[in-house]
């Protein structure tokens, strides 16, 4: 894919143990009844959405820094960030628009 994912800026995150906990404001408060946790994979998949990365540069960087296949990799990353694009953390723009 040659877009690029952004976060949504109204979702507030912090390391807790090996967790990644993000809270989603609504509002301008916590909205507690929607609490998401990402496991150290999914932590270093939101960490790369700061680096204006494409899916392609996530997948290449996931393959370098963990022992998984490819198209592994590929599936785990285009299926986070479904997930990710269906709670409203993140939107996608295409490169060429």
């Amino acid at each position: 894919m040659a877009g690029i994912f952004k976060k949504d800026g109204m979702m507030v995150t912090r390391k807790i143990a090996d967790e990644l906990v993000m809270v989603p404001i609504r509002h301008n408060v916590g909205d507690l009844a929607h609490i998401y946790t990402l496991n150290n994979v999914a932590s270093r998949i939101w960490e790369l959405l700061d680096s204006n990365s494409t899916v392609d540069d996530i997948v290449t960087t996931l393959i370098k820094e963990y022992d998984v296949d490819p198209q592994q990799a590929v599936s785990d990353v285009v299926e986070f960030l479904d997930q990710m694009r269906y709670i409203g953390a993140v939107t996608y723009k295409n490169q060429g628009g």
